[in-house]
């Protein structure tokens, strides 16, 4: 269930990664899709004008007709991250219910019933079902095990410390690890008070008190991001 304070997922992943997705709206996946249509008109455009005249190129052209509508969304989001050139502009993408990326199967089950979201008129039961669903799902997405979520902006992260590593007395847990990582990252914006009385904190660990034991905490980040 998303919080319903930020409306954000928190997923964690086979590897044990913690994920925060947040599910997209009605209005965002439908612009995405109208750009998506748009793109495919224009592609249908330029393949009346080459393959009509003749019985053989109006074959040709039901047929790549229907695997360019069917195709194009499904190719796009097993190749290209869950997102075709719409949700791209849109910055959406695919996932499945876990975080994962979408496969074969996923993204044709969700593509294909497209169909039954469309009943009875203008993706009616698609609007409904996304309404009534906490993480904005449509039947497609519910069958399939996927959901639509805002594409996260990856933020470059710092720069480990500059001081010679060093090995903590014992083994940190992962999320003590964390912990150390994320001080030396927020340093910058904590005032040297404050920076003297967490190296404190730390004697346990470092076996100093204030900026000297944040100096011992500096080389125990920079030995872990080696």
């Amino acid at each position: 269930m998303p919080d319903l304070l930020t409306g954000r997922l928190s997923l964690t992943t086979p590897e044990g990664v913690r994920l925060l997705l947040t599910p997209a709206g009605p209005a965002p996946r439908a612009w995405a899709w109208a750009v998506d249509f748009l793109i495919w008109l224009a592609v249908v455009w330029v393949m009346i004008m080459v393959l009509s005249g003749t019985k053989l190129g109006e074959g040709v052209l039901m047929v790549l007709l229907f695997v360019s509508y069917w195709g194009y969304p499904i190719i796009c989001e097993v190749y290209f991250g869950g997102r075709t050139l719409g949700k791209r502009v849109v910055g959406i993408e695919v996932l499945r219910t876990n975080g994962l990326p979408v496969g074969w199967r996923e993204s044709t089950l969700r593509n294909l019933l497209l169909v039954a979201d469309f009943l009875p008129l203008m993706y009616c039961s698609g609007l409904l079902c996304m309404l009534c669903d906490s993480r904005f799902r449509r039947i497609g997405d519910i069958v399939a095990g996927t959901q639509v979520v805002y594409r996260e902006k990856r933020r470059a992260r710092p720069a480990p410390p500059d001081a010679p590593p060093a090995v903590p007395p014992f083994p940190l847990t992962p999320e003590q690890q964390r912990t150390l990582a994320d001080l030396f990252e927020r340093e910058r914006r904590l005032p040297p008070g404050r920076l003297e009385e967490l190296g404190s904190l730390a004697e346990p660990l470092t076996g100093l008190s204030g900026m000297a034991s944040l100096e011992r905490l500096r080389g125990y980040v920079a030995g872990m991001t080696q």
